[in-house]
């Protein structure tokens, strides 16, 4: 299941009309693609001169509960009667908390064939940009690709509120610095995704560019972000244009 913005074309380059850059958005826990497509609009106006955005719906559903005081993250956009999914779990009673250490990533890879088949079929995507638990399946498809055994190719990642996976079967993973541009956005009173999480996983890649706010567990969109997100999205536009151009 995607969902794609309605974007036009940049400009024109010397082999035909260039196109903005393709991203595709990865949702965070008990999220869907329409419910992240609702809370990033603000950020998507920020970068919308460079780039349009495709978003996708995780293939495992979510287990709906009453008390929405079991929920890590109380601003998720929702009310019980809508769909909520997840990219895997990390307990056996198909659960995910970010903050746990150990256990499985059950449907990990039914998730990563999942998005594999969504580029064979809706790509190429220049970039992925994932939330949360989102941002923390981005992490891990950038070590895959790093490993050279995902069978798509991206050029750049976004993640916000992002961490190191602690499932058992991701210990083996970030054993070497990932090479990819990379940005990483959190907040300072994220009580969800503590700051250090966040920023362990950007160690994890090769000069990371970091975009720190306030704020708690949401993608920022304020006038303080808008230069560092425009910078990086205009910089990734401009390298698609040059490779473009010189074949």
């Amino acid at each position: 299941m995607s969902e794609a913005t309605n974007n036009q074309n940049l400009c024109n380059c010397s082999n035909g009309m260039q196109t903005k850059l393709k991203i595709l958005a990865i949702h965070g826990y008990r999220q869907n693609a329409d419910t992240f497509r609702q809370k990033t609009g603000s950020f998507r106006k920020m970068v919308h001169k460079w780039a349009q955005f495709t978003y996708i719906t995780a293939p495992h559903k979510v287990i709906l509960i009453d008390d929405m005081n079991q929920v890590d993250d109380q601003d998720i956009g929702q009310s019980k009667d809508e769909e909520q999914y997840g990219w895997f779990f990390n307990r056996d009673d198909r659960t995910f908390r970010g903050i746990r250490k150990g256990g499985p990533a059950i449907g990990f890879e039914d998730s990563v064939k999942l998005i594999e088949d969504v580029f064979e079929k809706e790509g190429p995507f220049d970039g992925i940009f994932g939330f949360s638990q989102g941002a923390c399946f981005v992490g891990l498809l950038c070590d895959l690709q790093q490993r050279g055994l995902l069978r798509c190719k991206f050029d750049f990642a976004i993640m916000a509120a992002g961490f190191k996976s602690g499932s058992l079967p991701h210990m083996k993973y970030y054993s070497e610095s990932i090479s990819i541009p990379s940005l990483h956005i959190f907040g300072e009173t994220d009580k969800i995704i503590p700051t250090e999480m966040s920023e362990a996983l950007s160690d994890a890649f090769v000069e990371p560019e970091i975009v720190k706010h306030p704020g708690g567990h949401y993608v920022p969109a304020s006038a303080p972000q808008k230069y560092a997100y425009q910078s990086f999205f205009k910089t990734r536009y401009l390298q698609s244009v040059e490779v473009v151009e010189d074949q």
